[in-house]
């Protein structure tokens, strides 16, 4: 029997702010980054506790996993150690012919969770023997993370009183990409677009009471896919709005996305618009994550044993 292991994959973070240049590097492909951009993103991660709690988390998420379903999980990062090449190097070390890899983000698009695919399918070719690969390309739609996510809106929205409550206009963001990715057919827009019907239908969210916005697009020059997260906040309140949820549902786990572009950066625009806003809780390691997780691998380890 081939034994079979899990890859939780994350796009990874420092683990130090002296890690930053290096990890920059490595984002940028090679490419030095201007000092300015270094100082900016090492002020960021100074101001949400000195490091990113990426990896910590994917590996809670991990641990736990694995005692659910029974088989080694491991985690490997798109640009930090444990990078996804060394670990795919530890799991054929101990015997894995089977990789389920999975990644720690639920909607597909051809530059990101392609780049993954791309990352672990290079690791594999490289190693010594023939090592089966089940990848999930996407989860954004499956009743268990509609489900875990709906009930973290819910806990923001108690966070209102009664009387507010109906009145909350909910904002579900993802991480921007350029819109170049449209010109190729990419799903990614046509997904998030599922799991916010999805979400608002089990919300039973009035249409005036939700919308979709992207957040922390790079400055490139190119134009990015929007509205972005910054215009949307004075635009709601330019309306009226004086109660806003932001539900990052393109997001799993707490990193500088959230903890700064949206816990700082955010809520320095609500200040200034004042506009109250309030973000769900991420769904991190916690168990209804796990189960979504677990359900995801299961459902790999079923297609695989009646495949020819």
């Amino acid at each position: 029997m081939t034994a079979t292991g899990v890859l939780l994959m994350a796009y990874g973070g420092p683990g130090s702010l002296e890690d930053i240049p290096a990890y920059l590097l490595d984002v940028r492909g090679g490419r030095e980054t201007p000092p300015s951009l270094i100082e900016e993103i090492s002020e960021r991660y100074r101001l949400i506790g000195g490091r990113s709690p990426l990896l910590d988390i994917t590996q809670r998420a991990a641990g736990a996993l694995s005692r659910q379903i029974d088989l080694p999980v491991y985690v490997g990062m798109r640009h930090w150690h444990p990078y996804i090449a060394e670990t795919v190097s530890q799991m054929t070390s101990d015997g894995i012919g089977r990789v389920i890899g999975v990644c720690m983000a639920p909607h597909y698009s051809a530059m990101s969770i392609g780049a993954y695919r791309k990352r672990l399918e290079e690791a594999l070719a490289a190693q010594d023997h023939v090592v089966e690969l089940c990848f999930v390309e996407s989860w954004g739609a499956r009743p268990a993370f509609i489900d875990a996510l709906t009930s973290n809106v819910l806990r923001a929205m108690l966070r209102f009183d009664d009387a507010t409550r109906p009145g909350i206009k909910v904002v579900f963001t993802a991480h921007s990409l350029p819109k170049s990715i449209l010109d190729h057919g990419d799903p990614y827009v046509e997904q998030l677009a599922e799991t916010a019907h999805l979400l608002a239908a089990r919300l039973a969210l009035p249409d005036d009471r939700w919308m979709f916005s992207f957040q922390s697009a790079a400055q490139t020059g190119s134009p990015w896919l929007g509205p972005a997260i910054e215009d949307v906040i004075p635009e709601l309140a330019a309306q009226g709005e004086r109660n806003v949820v932001i539900a990052p549902v393109g997001f799993i786990a707490d990193h500088v996305e959230v903890l700064y572009d949206l816990d700082i950066e955010a809520q320095r625009i609500a200040g200034e618009a004042r506009i109250r806003v309030e973000r769900i809780p991420m769904l991190n390691d916690s168990p209804a994550l796990i189960d979504t997780l677990a359900g995801i691998v299961r459902d790999q380890l079923a297609a695989a044993e009646v495949e020819p």
